[in-house]
């Protein structure tokens, strides 16, 4: 009885111990399970932070990975003929509208043919927005008889000109530096050298870069005025019963005219002519009065 006793105490303990292992496991398991979730919860938050800043930085690149395009330099320039009824008050429109649209006239040269029809060409500059108003206006003067345009794209240029004084404007300052630096006078005379040449290529490119402003923000217009002839629009009517009367006459007067171009010219010789006749004939009757008798006569 005493053996019976003392063995179920021993697997009393033993279970208890077991119990107590099996817990202690348990927590362990729950312990590195809790670490493992909380790695993998740091890890998807990092994540999610990397996933947001990337979309933020995806945002933000946006612009990047879509660049608008650079803004571009075109030179246009036009030439128009109109024909107008008067050129001074077609010449005061051109002026009124080119003033009103913010730009100036350059350019003007007036002059007449020979039947005394005007014809003034003017060179005009507005800026490049106003450009088609102010062209369409003026074909609307009187009759266009001849329009030319042309439009020259200088982006490149113009972005390899600025690059270009940027650079140059570095390299003058990183000479005055060395000039500011210098101790001998050599080298002083050196780079004072050095600093004209570079100085004289920079205004030259801003000097380029001014000329490429100019004529890419005021566009040139060329317009030609010209008067309608006077009497251009009878001349492919038929003749009428007065057109046939006045070229008759015209052609009366023109044979009188030659007739009396000839006596004039023939009458020098006439009067010659008769003189040689008149002493001719008066050499003749002094003769016969000379003459002897015939025989037989005392």
């Amino acid at each position: 009885m005493r053996i019976r006793r003392s063995v179920r105490p021993v697997h009393t303990l033993a279970g208890i111990l077991l119990a107590a292992a099996v817990a202690l496991t348990g927590c362990s398991a729950a312990d590195d399970t809790g670490a493992a979730s909380s790695a993998a919860d740091k890890a998807a938050a990092g994540d999610a932070g990397a996933a947001e800043a990337a979309g933020e930085g995806a945002g933000d690149s946006k612009p990047a990975a879509a660049p608008t395009l650079p803004v571009a330099h075109v030179i246009r320039t036009a030439s128009l003929t109109v024909q107008v009824g008067n050129v001074s008050e077609a010449l005061g429109e051109a002026r009124t509208a080119t003033e009103n649209a913010g730009g100036y006239i350059g350019d003007e040269t007036t002059t007449r043919d020979e039947e005394g029809a005007e014809h003034t060409r003017v060179v005009l500059r507005v800026p490049v927005e106003r450009y088609d108003d102010v062209l369409t206006g003026l074909q609307g003067t009187g009759r266009l008889l001849e329009r030319t345009a042309k439009a020259q794209d200088v982006t490149d240029q113009v972005v390899d000109v600025d690059s270009r004084i940027a650079s140059q404007r570095a390299s003058v300052a990183r000479i005055r530096e060395l000039m500011n630096r210098a101790t001998e006078l050599s080298d002083v005379v050196t780079l004072e050298g050095e600093l004209s040449s570079r100085q004289a290529d920079l205004e030259a490119l801003l000097a380029r870069q001014a000329s490429l402003k100019d004529r890419t923000g005021m566009a040139t217009i060329t317009l030609t005025l010209a008067e309608k002839p006077v009497a251009g629009e009878a001349k492919d009517d038929d003749p009428g019963f007065l057109d046939a009367l006045a070229g008759g006459w015209d052609a009366f007067v023109t044979v009188l005219r030659w007739i009396a171009l000839a006596f004039g010219a023939v009458l020098p010789f006439a009067a010659v002519a008769l003189v040689v006749v008149l002493v001719w004939l008066r050499l003749r009757r002094g003769r016969r009065r000379t003459l002897p008798d015939g025989p037989g006569q005392d």
